[in-house]
């Protein structure tokens, strides 16, 4: 199975496109249908499939390829599992990040010494770090009218 692969490696994820490629690569199944179509019901087999087995949601692992965050089909984990729904952003990938986590465990990744940590999709951590650096610094303000500098680092109002 091809997220049971995914998740023998400690953060490794796959994308949508990605895995649907490698689904119809093994069984031989093409189709010409829109992914967003399709993928979803499979997704949801898995969900139902993993839940019944006791073992942790693999479609943690599948991001989208865009942003590196979970689809809205993760909402199905939650539901399965008879989880509240998530409807933070963050949370929700937070979410998705511990359970990535307990699949790498569940399926025999290597972990670090302390055991591995939770850990939001590369992409998505890109992300979010680009946004925490342009909230950590606040732009630079004007001493006699307090407006926001320009690049130049000289006011227009004051000269």
């Amino acid at each position: 199975m091809v997220l049971a692969e995914v998740a023998r490696s400690y953060h490794a994820v796959i994308t949508y496109k990605e895995l649907a490629q490698e689904i119809q690569q093994r069984t031989g199944i093409r189709t010409k249908a829109l992914l967003q179509n399709w993928v979803g019901s499979v997704l949801g087999a898995v969900v139902r499939e993993a839940h019944r087995r006791g073992d942790p949601p693999l479609t943690a692992l599948v991001v989208r390829g865009h942003d590196g965050m979970v689809g809205d089909g993760y909402k199905e984990v939650l539901k399965v599992a008879g989880e509240p729904p998530v409807e933070d952003v963050l949370e929700r990938e937070q979410h998705a990040a511990e359970a990535r986590l307990r699949c790498y465990r569940h399926f025999g990744a290597t972990l670090p010494v302390e055991g591995g940590v939770p850990a939001l999709a590369p992409k998505y951590q890109a992300l979010v770090e680009r946004r925490r650096k342009r909230t950590e610094k606040p732009s630079p303000v004007c001493g006699t009218c307090f407006m926001q500098l320009p690049s130049t680092g000289v006011c227009d109002s004051c000269g």
